[in-house]
């Protein structure tokens, strides 16, 4: 059974960070493309980041490029993501995603066959 769970949300002030882990168990870690994505009530999922099995080409949606930072540690089946400089719109719910390796897009989440139950991150002004 494959179990994908994110930790290291919570509250924190504009201008602050938080690192999201998600770890994963039930499948071979380092053979899947990883990616975050979050949702806001009355909004659809969007994606946030991904990276690939191997750590790298990474890829962010242009609101977090520069300020979030996407890592992996296979020997931890562990993906990251570095939250900094935070805003009241970075808060949603951030689900972790495993994607089919034989997907194209990294940014469509249609790809991706496995996913966290999400976690709340909420930034007050």
């Amino acid at each position: 059974q494959v179990r994908l769970v994110e930790s290291g949300g919570g509250l924190v002030q504009t201008g602050g960070s938080l690192r999201l882990s998600c770890a994963a168990s039930g499948l071979t870690f380092s053979n899947y493309p990883m990616g975050w994505f979050r949702q806001t009530p009355g909004k659809e999922r969007e994606f946030v980041s991904a990276i690939s099995w191997r750590g790298g080409p990474t890829y962010y949606a242009d609101s977090v490029k520069g300020r979030f930072t996407i890592s992996r540690d296979n020997a931890k089946n562990t993906v990251y993501l570095q939250m900094n400089t935070l805003s009241p719109d970075d808060s949603a719910v951030y689900y972790c995603a495993a994607r089919l390796p034989s997907s194209a897009s990294a940014v469509d989440q249609r790809g991706y066959k496995y996913w966290g139950q999400g976690i709340q991150v909420t930034v007050s002004s």
